[in-house]
């Protein structure tokens, strides 16, 4: 999961161009967005569609749902890994 995670969040910084910020630098529990790494619903629809490219994850329509899996890059961690055994 560890070695997940730090793909999400290099992807994360690739997808948002955040500046001055490393993908060590990000929490896996901290929030992405508003108090954590200020991202916006933009970059929430970039980084979804940035995932699903790369790991064909699919995003549930229920909003409360798709927001507690954008909580932070443990939960979107959490999600692909599950949607990946499903497959395999």
């Amino acid at each position: 999961m560890h070695q997940l995670e730090r793909e999400i969040k290099q992807l994360i910084v690739e997808v948002t161009s955040l500046e001055d910020i490393r993908p060590d630098d990000i929490d896996s529990e901290g929030p992405l967005f508003v108090t954590g790494l200020g991202l916006d619903s933009i970059d929430a629809l970039e980084i979804g569609l940035a995932l699903h490219r790369r790991y064909g994850v699919t995003f549930p329509a229920d909003s409360g749902q798709a927001r507690k899996h954008f909580a932070n890059v443990r939960s979107l961690a959490q999600l692909i890994a599950s949607q990946t055994r499903k497959e395999g």
